[in-house]
């Protein structure tokens, strides 16, 4: 088998990273700061925080203040405090999150630039209205003009909110407390990630809610100087009444789309289109790909695009725009707001995949510590509510891939049975694995039967089979249902990679088979049936020799169909893809084989009106 299309799309998603505005670099990547060491006998914590007024031009004006360690221990953080007269405030600032409480005005180091070492310094600055100055200045609570500087450590984490008397409008929460080493003055209470309160107690009740409708909440205290420490961990509140949800219920078959985080940039395709294309009422899982394999453990794949980036109100799922210091942005938070409109639905993180699958040999070396490391990543109080489980996808144990590994046959049962241990058995754990079953192929070359009783199912990727890797052809589909005469390698097709799994022990019930949302092509091509010979891969709009399903459908439609896909010769160039036609033969064809469901990569190849997702959902009923 060959890939699916990942690394085109790492490229994409780094290229466009390069494009942002300079500002959201600075954002995104902040120097590195090592935690500070411990001061050495004798040191002293001593600092100023100066104003300059840097700019003037009438009703408004540029403010700096540079905060300077002067003494001998480094500093972990800094914060700045002033007062400004009436009629004067800050409307914009950089390099610190600027907030206020009536004329008292607070400035916090961002992440990337709270330790200063002895000697160092550090600006930020901000834009204003009025003419008054600064007065009354604080720095970490003492003074700004070099004096000593108090240590103040931001307060803990409270504990994960408890829910009581739910009603149709209305809940109450109630937490443990935050310790802090001055004192917790309040907190902050986060629905679905925004600030809807701000209590003195360890409880709140919140009304005003909507019936039947699913929401996340969690807290977050704030000390004395006004620092905020960790949000607590996320808990979901379901309101009684309501009526149905629009979404296929928990005993229909599994239909599953894979969403990309680097879709939101060259591709322009967000978790909201799942809303307007009509997709998220058809489907009942997401995989969110990719987070990566590194060192041993599960990292975070694209951060601005998982958790940070800014959403403005027509781009948000629910029509309300990120502000500046919510806990959470990015897919992550608008997948929330999807859970939270559309509750059938269930989100899988998804790791590794073609580009990232060379550091699961590594992981595997230990596979209880590399599943812990998976569990607090995905379940980190942060966005633990938007994950109900994860997706591995490995490819391939024991076999090639864009690297080899050697691993030996039980290394995906070792994976697995590892991964349900660490997870437990009510979040799901899944796996996207091959469909090559020629003999001695990849299917023969772990055992996928033996892990299949730790899985919730197999995600088997019926796709990439054939294509212009092989540039000379011959033409064939690259996601045939069935073998056919004239198929270039026996094996390679959905029908036989299905039989053999199920041969060694795997259930019809935990299998779903792939389909592709993208057509594979070449060129140089005269013959229209299958079987012609080419001089290369066919243009792309990304890659040449693969092209979504929206513009394959209009570009070079449809003149044919070979074992159940379709394929198409326009000019030199053929193509092979699913339609809605030959994806509802596929799903009764899964049906009748007693599948699981079916799942596709990815949603950004669909039409803007959904049209191979309602196929799925048609066919699967």
């Amino acid at each position: 088998m060959r890939f699916r299309f990942r690394s085109r799309h790492r490229l994409t998603a780094g290229l466009a990273t390069l494009l942002l505005p300079f500002g959201s670099l600075v954002a995104l990547a902040g120097p590195t700061q090592a935690a500070p060491a411990a001061p050495a006998a004798g040191a002293v914590s001593e600092a100023t925080a100066t104003y300059t007024k840097t700019q003037d031009w009438g009703n408004g004006f540029e403010g700096k203040w540079t905060v300077k360690n002067t003494g001998t221990a480094a500093l972990a953080s800094w914060t700045v405090q002033w007062d400004f007269p009436t009629g004067t405030e800050v409307t914009s600032a950089w390099d610190a999150d600027v907030t206020n409480s009536g004329n008292r005005w607070t400035a916090k180091n961002k992440s990337w630039n709270g330790t200063l070492a002895p000697g160092a310094s550090v600006s930020f600055g901000f834009n204003g209205t009025g003419t008054g100055a600064p007065a009354n200045c604080a720095l970490n609570g003492g003074s700004c003009d070099g004096g000593s500087v108090p240590g103040d450590n931001p307060p803990s984490a409270p504990g994960t909110p408890t829910a009581a008397d739910i009603t149709d409008t209305s809940v109450k929460l109630s937490w443990s407390a935050a310790t802090d080493d001055k004192g917790v003055k309040n907190y902050d209470v986060l629905r679905d990630g925004a600030k809807v309160a701000t209590v003195t107690g360890t409880s709140y009740a919140d009304s005003g809610l909507t019936a039947g409708t699913d929401y996340s909440y969690s807290v977050q205290a704030r000390d004395t100087a006004d620092q905020t420490g960790p949000v607590s961990g996320a808990r979901a509140v379901r309101t009684t009444g309501g009526g149905t949800d629009p979404g296929p219920g928990p005993g229909d078959q599994v239909k599953l789309g894979y969403f990309t985080n680097w879709g939101v940039y060259g591709r322009n395709y967000h978790v909201k289109n799942l809303v307007t294309s009509g997709s998220a009422a058809k489907i009942t899982h997401i995989n969110y790909a990719f987070g990566n394999v590194q060192g041993g453990k599960c990292t975070i794949g694209d951060a601005y695009a998982d958790y940070d980036k800014a959403y403005t109100a027509d781009q948000s799922v629910d029509g309300v725009a990120d502000t500046w210091d919510q806990p959470l942005r990015g897919n992550f938070n608008q997948l929330r707001k999807l859970k939270a409109e559309y509750p059938h639905i269930k989100v899988l993180w998804s790791f590794g995949g073609w580009t990232w699958s060379g550091g699961f040999p590594d992981a595997m070396k230990n596979p209880a510590a590399f599943a812990k490391s998976c569990h607090d990543l995905v379940e980190d109080p942060r966005w633990a509510d938007v994950f109900d489980g994860i997706d591995l996808d490995w490819e391939y144990p024991n076999a090639c891939g864009l690297s080899c590994d050697t691993s030996g046959p039980a290394v995906m049962k070792d994976m697995m049975q590892a991964f349900r241990a660490e997870f437990g058995q009510d979040a799901l754990v899944t796996a996207a694995i091959t469909a090559d079953a020629s003999s001695g192929g990849k299917i023969d070359a772990a055992d996928y039967g033996g892990a299949s009783q730790y899985a919730d199912w197999y995600n088997v990727m019926t796709y990439d089979f054939f294509g212009a890797w092989a540039k000379t052809g011959p033409t064939a589909p690259h996601s045939p249902l069935t073998s056919y005469a004239g198929i270039p390698q026996e094996g390679f097709n959905s029908a036989a990679a299905i039989a053999k799994l199920k041969a060694k022990g795997v259930p019809s019930s935990k299998l779903l088979l792939g389909i592709g949302f993208y057509g594979r092509g070449w060129t140089g091509v005269t013959q229209k049936e299958p079987g012609g010979t080419a001089t290369g891969a066919a243009a792309g709009t990304y890659e040449a020799g693969i092209e979504d399903y929206k513009v394959l459908k209009s570009k070079c439609p449809a003149n044919g169909v070979v074992a159940g896909t379709a394929y198409a010769h326009c000019g030199s160039d053929w193509w092979s893809y699913d339609t809605p036609a030959t994806i509802k033969s596929k799903m009764s064809w899964a049906k009748n084989q007693s599948l699981g469901g079916a799942f596709f990569w990815e949603f950004s190849g669909d039409t803007a009106d959904g049209e191979l997702v309602s196929a799925i959902n048609a066919g699967l009923g």
